[in-house]
């Protein structure tokens, strides 16, 4: 096929050469014809130019538009807001994207959730709530016992006499080893070991 293609080139280049040209000079028709058909042929060109032109702009247009709609609802649920944003880029292009930059929520409606629930986090922590194992009371820190039940909650360490969890091995205070120190019992509290 591109052999048969490239024959019927050749053959139209060599029948057309230099002898088929006239040498006369040129008339003044045929050179006002000759620059008819470069501007045409200009026009042509151009107006293919300015078609692809208002193409991408109107697809970047309504790109835009559809970008502003999807961010302002991940930052907002008012829906006005959400109309209003979206009508100032759909009506001032690129200008209303810029303001639409500026005054836009900061965060997004996911980064402040997820901000929430580390600041309630942290408050949990802060004020957590110490319970007794065995009834669930209330109890504050520096409890040995359970004031309802009686259950022992800390010991004092027999060096430094800090009240320590039940479960340490060492105390962190003074640094004693605990495994083989006896827990004393709390006065007045039979049977307790």
């Amino acid at each position: 096929m591109t052999h048969t293609l490239m024959t019927h080139v050749l053959t139209t280049i060599f029948t057309t050469g230099p002898a088929a040209t006239p040498t006369a000079v040129p008339s003044p028709t045929a050179t006002a014809t000759s620059g008819s058909s470069t501007l045409s042929t200009i026009t042509g060109y151009l107006g293919i130019f300015i078609g692809f032109l208002v193409t991408f702009i109107v697809i970047f247009w309504l790109s835009l538009i559809i970008w502003t709609f999807r961010d302002i609802r991940s930052r907002t649920q008012d829906f006005l807001s959400q109309v209003l944003a979206t009508l100032l880029v759909t009506v001032f292009f690129i200008g209303g994207l810029f303001i639409y930059m500026i005054l836009r929520p900061r965060q997004t409606l996911a980064e402040i959730y997820e901000r929430q629930l580390e600041e309630e986090s942290l408050l949990a922590e802060m004020t957590e709530r110490q319970t007794c194992n065995n009834c669930h009371a209330r109890v504050e820190s520096d409890f040995q016992v359970c004031p309802s039940c009686g259950q022992k909650l800390k010991r004092p360490c027999p060096k430094c006499e800090r009240l320590l969890e039940l479960r340490w091995t060492f105390c962190p205070y003074c640094a004693t080893n605990l495994t083989g120190a006896p827990i004393q019992s709390m006065p007045g509290m039979a049977g307790m070991p």
